[in-house]
């Protein structure tokens, strides 16, 4: 036991001595949006359209000149689920800009139903290497408070050189564990090359499984394993002063480069979980295989990131095999050499700072390995109330070899 101390003592101390300078491209206390008129603005706050302290940012990704922002329908009064801030000019405090349109953003009414390119609710989102958006629409409105299934899950593909719709897919029944599933992040694996032979993967938090999703193939299947599951052990959390309890299954996924047979490492993890996890994507595609019970055993176990390092979203720089964690409990950023063994040694913190990264909630690399970090203060949104005199909400920028300079990971 002492043992196992000294060696998560001494390493917080290395993890401690590299701290990246993270540039802050944007901070509010609110979001606000880019209304078509003031009017519209008005009437939406007027009927309970737009309750503004109920729009919490939570996913972010970056496409060119434009990063783009979600914001859940966790209660009533969001205004607009997907949404897109423009880089330049440089304004910290920009309206948020619905993605692709008003209408597609806007809660149909009575027996009105959703636009085939609506976005109900979605959490996090993915650029692919062929210039597509992806979305995982979960379809529900006021999760918090009178849950609504306004449409049921779907992928919605976007053209981003176009913005229209390439497709949307809607989940199959044999793809969902009942009101348990719920969908909070997607992945995809493209290639520029063959972008017709992509394919997304997609965690189901709730309901401890795996859905993957074939382009080519227009088909979906669910992977059921015990790694997907939370650690009952990792489910007490203490965030932003607020202490609660998730249980909150697979969650955080990264790829690794191809490898030569053009296949890819899926690294995953639960939330509620210290442990990381992988398995090749050539079990995953392979929809005999992946869902074979025979092939338990090639998913594999990594190794612990140690107490307290439960974590949302991860990335993975195909240049250096780093993957880069969010940790939600030491209000920070950390990196894994993915060529050295996981363990609390092996672990750097790149980043920490307890009042600007409460819940580092996503974290996005982009074409320039510009790593994008948003902290949003979530449990105090969820639990308490945000003060709207304070920034809540901030997305952060830092390039990669920067991140990792003096940590472990360097090496």
């Amino acid at each position: 036991m002492l043992k196992v101390v000294l060696i998560f003592f001494v390493g917080v101390v290395g993890l401690c001595a590299a701290a990246a300078q993270l540039e802050e491209v944007f901070a509010w206390k609110e979001v606000s949006f880019a209304w078509p008129s003031e009017e519209a603005k008005n009437e939406a706050v007027k009927t309970g359209d737009y309750i503004v302290h109920n729009n919490l940012p939570l996913g972010v990704e970056r496409w060119r000149d434009r990063i783009f922002v979600t914001v859940p329908r966790w209660k009533a009064g969001v205004a607009s689920s997907l949404n897109y801030v423009p880089l330049t000019p440089a304004n910290k405090t920009a309206s948020l800009i619905p993605y692709p349109d008003w209408k597609a953003n806007t809660l149909p009414k009575g027996e009105e139903k959703p636009t085939e390119n609506a976005v109900i609710s979605t959490f996090r989102v993915k650029v692919d290497a062929c210039d597509r958006l992806w979305v995982m629409d979960t379809g529900l409105a006021d999760i918090l408070g009178s849950p609504n299934l306004v449409s049921p899950p779907a992928i919605v593909i976007f053209d981003l050189k176009t913005d229209k719709l390439i497709r949307r897919y809607t989940l199959k029944d044999s793809d969902l564990k009942g009101e348990e599933s719920f969908f909070a992040n997607i992945v995809v694996d493209a290639t520029p090359d063959k972008c017709d032979e992509a394919f997304a993967y997609i965690p189901d938090l709730g309901g401890y499984g795996l859905v993957v999703y074939s382009f080519a193939e227009n088909d979906s299947w669910r992977i059921k394993h015990n790694f997907f599951h939370f650690d009952p052990l990792s489910g007490d959390l203490t965030i932003g002063g607020v202490n609660f309890q998730w249980t909150d299954g697979l969650f955080g996924l990264a790829l690794s480069p191809q490898n030569e047979n053009g296949y890819r490492t899926l690294y995953f993890h639960a939330l509620a979980s210290t442990n990381e996890f992988s398995v090749n994507t050539e079990v995953l595609r392979n929809k005999t295989l992946a869902t074979d019970p025979s092939q338990y055993n090639m998913f594999k176990l990594e190794g612990s990131k140690g107490p307290g390092s439960q974590t949302s979203a991860s990335v993975l720089d195909e240049k250096t095999n780093i993957l880069f964690l969010t940790q939600l409990c030491k209000d920070g950023v950390a990196c894994w050499n993915t060529k050295k063994p996981l363990n609390p040694e092996n672990l750097g913190l790149i980043v920490q700072d307890h009042e600007n990264l409460i819940f580092t909630n996503d974290m996005k690399l982009d074409h320039e390995r510009n790593l994008w970090i948003l902290s949003d203060k979530m449990p105090i949104f969820i639990y308490k109330d945000l003060n709207p005199e304070e920034v809540n909400y901030r997305i952060f920028k830092v390039p990669v070899d920067e991140a990792i300079k003096g940590t472990i990971c360097e090496a």
